[in-house]
C-alpha cells in the first residue's frame, strides 16, 4: 500500500434532495473524532459505514443533522478589535510566537502550519 499525500486525503460530502442519509468519506482527523463522538452518542443518527487501510473513514448521516456554515471575513475594525483584545489578555500572535520558538506552536500549545 501506497501512502497518500496530503493532498489526496480529501473529504467529500454527498447528498441529494431526495434520498437520507448523507455520505461523508474523510481523512480529517478532527472531522473523524467529531463524527466518531456523534455516532456513539446518536446511533440513530449517524453510523460508521466503513474504514479503509489508509486512513479514511466513510460515515452516513442524517441530513437533517449536517449544516454548512459560510463564515464571512471580519471587517478591518473588527480584525483590529480582536488584535487588541488578543494583546490584552495576553494571546501571541503566530509572528510572535514564530519568533520565540521557531513558529511550531503558539502559546496554548496549538500545533500551526500543519
Amino acid at each position: 500500500m501506497t501512502k497518500l499525500t496530503r493532498y489526496e486525503k480529501e473529504t467529500i460530502i454527498n447528498f441529494n434532495q431526495t434520498n437520507d442519509p448523507a455520505s461523508i468519506y474523510t481523512f480529517d482527523a478532527s472531522l473523524k473524532r467529531r463524527l466518531a463522538k456523534f455516532a456513539e452518542d446518536y446511533p440513530e443518527l449517524c453510523r460508521l459505514e466503513s474504514a479503509t487501510e489508509a486512513g479514511g473513514v466513510t460515515y452516513s448521516l442524517a441530513k437533517s443533522r449536517l449544516s454548512i456554515r459560510l463564515v464571512p471575513p471580519y471587517s478591518e475594525a473588527r480584525r483590529r478589535e480582536a488584535s487588541e483584545y488578543g494583546k490584552r489578555h495576553g494571546f501571541q500572535t503566530q509572528t510572535d510566537t514564530a519568533q520565540d520558538d521557531g513558529g511550531s506552536t503558539t502559546k496554548g500549545g496549538d500545533e500551526r502550519g500543519k
